[in-house]
């Protein structure tokens, strides 16, 4: 799976030592509990903030936010019980994997959508309160989540359809391909990613493009926002490895045999950890506004302590 296939798929043969697993465990926990500490005084900063209730490019940075949230700590959940429980319930397995799913393909599309919305207040400063509305920046993320549920949903349905209800109360390692495994959903995941991966860059591309040439004739926010747009693009790029991950298993078991397990778990920080853990840098802390009251929030929280 694109969450806990990289989620250090350690199976009997290539688990590591004692020492190596508790040194990856407290890397990813570490990494997992700073990340969501400052996403959440993002989100505290937002909550507390009424600036940003009315502004359409911070609600869809918050839900990118939340989303990370949600992503991270089910990651590294999966990623700690991979090495101490081994094998779970199907029925939890699959709920957890069903939830990371919704969360990873939720991350190119706010990507993109975020991507739009720099582009149409470069290149259409005077349309953009008409166009990007707070109900219409809602539906948007209504209908991303409703994109992901109709592209991962079916795995569910179809596997429900096809195992057993003894499945179900099985124990297995708890990776999308020991849940779902049909071959017509590796199929479908495959065909998925590619979808995703050429909308998403369309859109990159095409608003990039747009701004650079907007920003040459146009003001210091137009420059910003090209470079903004670049930074969206080197995310999704590291996105893009998560997709990649299921096709690159075969490669790094024949490349690296004696060493699959520290090449899964580099895939897992590039893929899973890295874009995660640049939102709170690019939309957060590289923002003037949000840094503002990010720091009158530090401040104040210093001051009574």
């Amino acid at each position: 799976m694109s969450v806990s296939s990289v989620n250090v798929t350690v199976v009997l043969e290539y688990r590591d030592s004692f020492t190596k697993a508790v040194i990856k465990n407290v890397i990813v926990v570490v990494l997992g509990i700073s990340i969501n500490y400052i996403n959440a005084a993002l989100i505290h900063t937002f909550h507390n903030h009424q600036i940003f209730y009315t502004n359409p490019r911070y609600i869809l940075i918050l839900h990118l936010v939340v989303n990370d949230m949600i992503q991270v700590t089910l990651t590294v959940v999966l990623f700690v019980i991979s090495y101490t429980i081994y094998k779970i319930n199907v029925s939890v397995c699959s709920i957890f994997i069903l939830l990371a799913l919704f969360t990873t393909e939720n991350t190119p599309l706010n990507l993109a959508c975020m991507a739009v919305e720099c582009y149409i207040a470069v290149c259409f400063p005077l349309r953009h309160v008409q166009i990007c509305t707070v109900r219409r920046t809602l539906m948007l993320i209504a209908l991303m989540w409703a994109t992901s549920m109709l592209s991962v949903l079916p795995d569910l349905f179809i596997t429900l359809a096809t195992e057993p209800l003894d499945f179900f109360h099985s124990r297995v390692f708890c990776l999308r391909e020991t849940v779902f495994s049909n071959p017509l959903l590796i199929k479908k995941r495959d065909i998925t990613y590619i979808v995703y991966l050429v909308i998403d860059w369309f859109v990159i591309f095409y608003t990039y493009f747009n701004i650079l040439f907007t920003a040459k004739k146009a003001s210091l926010d137009a420059k910003k926002a090209r470079n903004t747009i670049l930074l969206h693009g080197f995310q999704l790029l590291l996105c893009m490895a998560t997709y990649a991950t299921p096709q690159l298993k075969q490669p790094l078991l024949l490349w690296f045999p004696k060493n699959y397990s520290d090449s899964l778990f580099a895939c897992y920080i590039i893929a899973q950890v890295l874009p995660r853990s640049m939102t709170p840098i690019i939309y957060g802390l590289r923002d003037k506004t949000f840094r503002k009251y990010l720091k009158r929030h530090l401040l104040c929280k210093m001051s009574t302590q």
